[in-house]
């Protein structure tokens, strides 16, 4: 599901893991061949620094560390930002995290982001809170 940039900020909203996710806790993703991956910059930037980063931003970070770029030859706003959001992106729905590692994640009232372990009490708090919307992270398999 590909969005545009004006789409990805979401508010109060939280994503649960996905129904097939193999994970029963929050698992940190690891290295690809020495490579930092998507997952290992959104786990980072949104369970690590709770709070901090919006969507794009985590987006836009992870797709610098995957072209090997640094983030402050390229700043946000700048012709890389411009060049990336002129298509549309998959939004958190379709990270790792909650596919595979057991991560939720919750944007809070200024849409910045923070992960939660599927075996976590604020997990479960955040799933049956009803001022908060729901989704689900997208399946990795077709039903």
């Amino acid at each position: 599901m590909a969005e545009s940039r004006q789409d990805l900020h979401s508010y109060e909203t939280f994503i649960a893991v996905a129904d097939d996710c193999p994970a029963t806790a929050g698992e940190a993703p690891k290295a690809c061949d020495g490579m930092r991956t998507a997952a290992q910059v959104h786990y980072e930037m949104v369970c690590l620094s709770p709070y901090e980063f919006t969507q794009p931003q985590v987006l836009f970070a992870a797709e610098l560390a995957k072209k090997g770029l640094d983030p402050a030859q390229h700043p946000e706003g700048g012709a890389t930002w411009e060049a990336f959001y002129a298509k549309g992106q998959p939004c958190l729905r379709a990270s790792a995290l909650g596919k595979r590692y057991g991560w939720g994640v919750h944007f809070n009232e200024e849409a910045k982001v923070a992960g939660y372990a599927v075996d976590s009490a604020e997990y479960t708090r955040l799933v049956g809170d009803p001022a908060v919307a729901h989704t689900r992270a997208m399946r990795t398999r077709r039903a």
